[in-house]
């Protein structure tokens, strides 16, 4: 880790902010408020500011992806990209049962359970292309981001390790 942070401030970190790295980082596609809270943590980013900053990174992107993801499949498909939509439709069918299952509460799960493959924008992904109500999908996910928030800042930062 130490070396990926000298890395990272040697690179990217001479162009933006610490604060910055870790919003841009929770908007990454599988990595989102998870790595986020990692790197900012790894940064020595006081964890309130850290917490603040990847939510609002990790939630940007769903709105987009919500109500736009179905049209961007389209547009690539036309495009000769019709393999990595598959393959995304492909993820999306295979969680789709784990978040069925349980409905609401499924999906929230789904997105605030730090597993390989969930998330927010996968979460999203699925809840898109497989028409869910847009207002409990946008709440179930909102409530997953928050849930992820909590688990990955005690793995973060410790129990109470920085709370003070």
């Amino acid at each position: 880790m130490e070396s990926f942070i000298a890395w990272f401030m040697s690179t990217i970190g001479k162009f933006i902010s610490p604060e910055l790295s870790v919003f841009l980082v929770s908007m990454v596609p599988l990595i989102e408020e998870r790595g986020g809270l990692l790197l900012a943590s790894m940064l020595g980013i006081p964890m309130w500011k850290a917490v603040v900053i990847c939510v609002l990174g990790n939630i940007l992107p769903i709105p987009f992806i919500l109500l736009f993801i179905k049209k961007i499949f389209h547009w690539m498909a036309d495009h000769h990209m019709s393999r990595v939509v598959e393959k995304m439709e492909d993820k999306a069918a295979k969680n789709k049962p784990k978040i069925d299952k349980y409905g609401f509460w499924g999906l929230t799960l789904f997105v605030g359970i730090p597993l390989p493959g969930t998330g927010a924008w996968t979460g999203s992904l699925v809840a898109a292309l497989f028409d869910m109500d847009l207002k409990k999908a946008s709440l179930s996910i909102l409530l997953g981001i928050f849930l992820a928030a909590v688990i990955m800042t005690i793995v973060s930062y410790g129990a109470l390790g920085s709370l003070f």
